[in-house]
C-alpha cells in the first residue's frame, strides 16, 4: 500500500494534478496529525501503566506497521505541500502566505527531524530487540517511553500546523 501511495505522489506531482496534490497534501496532514494525537495522548498513557511483557507484545506488533507508515505520510504530505505552494505562488517572498509558509516549514520541519531521527530509530530499534532471542523488556520499554513522548511533542506542533494551514488556506 505504502508504495502505492508513493508512485500517486510522484504521479500528482510529475503532472502537477492539482486533485492528487491536495488530496495527497491534505489526507496526508489529517492522517500525520490524527496519528501523532492519538499515539501520544491515548496510547501513550495506556502503553507506560502495561506490564513489560504487555509493552513488549504490543510494540511487537505495533512497530512494524509504524515504521513504513510514517514515513509514507511524512512523505506525502511535505511533497504535495511544497509543490501546492510553489504552484500557487506562496514560496515568492512577495506573497502575504509566506510568512506563513516560514513559520510552517519550521514547525513541519522539526516534526520531520523527530519523525525521522528519533521516532523511526526508536521503532527500529524496539523491531531489533523483539527479534532478539531473548528481549530485553526494559530496553523496550525505555524506548516505547522515547517513542510515547517525542509522539506527544509531535502532536502538539500539529495543532501548531494546524493553525499555520488554515490561515493559509483562509487568504
Amino acid at each position: 500500500m505504502s508504495a502505492a501511495v508513493v508512485v500517486f505522489v510522484a504521479l500528482s506531482i510529475g503532472e502537477n494534478w492539482k486533485w492528487g496534490l491536495v488530496f495527497c497534501h491534505v489526507a496526508g496532514g489529517g492522517l500525520w496529525t490524527a496519528i501523532d494525537l492519538f499515539v501520544g495522548l491515548v496510547v501513550g498513557p495506556i502503553l507506560g501503566r502495561l506490564s513489560v511483557p504487555a509493552r513488549a507484545e504490543f510494540s511487537a506488533r505495533f512497530m512494524p506497521k509504524m515504521v513504513v507508515l510514517m514515513p509514507t505520510i511524512v512523505l506525502m504530505t511535505l511533497a504535495t505541500g511544497f509543490q501546492i505552494a510553489g504552484v500557487q505562488g506562496n514560496l515568492a517572498v512577495g506573497s502575504p502566505n509566506h510568512a506563513w509558509l516560514i513559520a510552517s516549514f519550521i514547525v513541519v520541519g522539526v516534526m520531520a527531524v523527530i519523525a525521522l531521527g528519533i521516532l523511526e530509530p526508536a521503532n527500529i530499534a524496539v523491531l531489533m530487540e523483539m527479534n532478539k532471542p531473548e528481549p530485553n523488556g526494559a530496553r523496550i520499554g525505555r524506548l516505547m517511553r522515547r517513542f510515547v513522548y517525542t509522539a506527544g511533542v509531535t502532536g502538539v506542533m500539529q495543532v501548531a500546523t494546524l493553525v499555520i494551514m488554515t490561515r493559509v488556506a483562509s487568504r
